[in-house]
């Protein structure tokens, strides 16, 4: 497996409160990477998502358990639950930390299997052959209106409450994040993205990048490209993973 993750503050926010981390073992059989989305408006969002992720990567790789050794839907889900409380015990502790919290997308990947897990809206997409398939389903306001039929996908990304997320990782103590079992298989790529990528380029310009770069580096570059040009309003973090060979498009 190969990873790259890219981030930026983009054209109109004044700080960038993203936040991501990755790790792929040496051997390129073993991949755990998560990409956090602070809450906008809020105070200390920047340090929220960062607590969030790496409390995510200590959990699964301090060196207490290898990853083959648990479930992965497991870890992934302790791994979020643990992001969470830490995010909230800041809180608690700090007044000027309170009201702060994040998303969290975060996935296992090894040779026996994988998972991902989510909270909010952070995306994550996988790529077979030449169609790309969005995995998670948002916590969102939106996202809840389109369930309801009251809002289309397309009215969706465009609607001026698109940022109201319905669940996120740190303001209470207790959060459930959705967990789906997840196999990267050969030519297969998967994005995780905030909605700074999501809320501005088009599903089928994504796949197509994705499609022209077989390295997830270009593809991350082209992506964050593409979202500067089109405004960039939030925040934009590209997080891309690939299992090389060689593409099965019947899949």
């Amino acid at each position: 497996m190969k990873a790259y993750g890219i981030t930026d503050r983009g054209m109109v926010r004044l700080e960038n409160q993203d936040a991501f981390r990755y790790m792929v073992s040496d051997g390129g059989q073993t991949a755990v990477a998560v990409l956090c989305d602070g809450m906008g408006g809020e105070k200390n969002g920047g340090l929220a998502s960062a607590l969030a992720a790496d409390a995510f990567m200590s959990y699964i790789t301090d060196g207490r358990r290898e990853p083959e050794d648990t479930n992965a839907a497991t870890l992934v889900r302790e791994a979020a639950a643990y992001a969470n409380l830490r995010v909230y015990d800041r809180a608690c502790r700090d007044e000027s930390c309170a009201g702060m919290g994040t998303t969290l997308v975060g996935v296992l990947l090894s040779e026996g299997g994988g998972a991902l897990v989510n909270i909010g809206d952070s995306r994550a997409y996988i790529l077979t052959g030449r169609v790309l398939r969005q995995i998670t389903r948002d916590h969102s306001l939106v996202q809840e209106m389109v369930a309801r039929g009251e809002l289309t996908a397309e009215e969706a990304r465009r609607h001026p409450r698109r940022n109201i997320i319905t669940r996120a990782a740190g303001l209470e103590e207790r959060v459930k994040g959705d967990v789906f079992s997840l196999a990267l298989e050969e030519g297969q790529a998967l994005l995780l993205c905030s909605d700074g990528l999501s809320n501005v380029v088009p599903e089928d310009v994504i796949a197509s990048v994705l499609l022209c770069h077989l390295e997830p580096e270009p593809a991350c570059r082209e992506l964050l490209r593409l979202a500067l040009a089109a405004g960039a309003p939030d925040n934009v973090t590209i997080l891309i993973l690939c299992r090389e060979g060689k593409p099965d498009s019947d899949r």
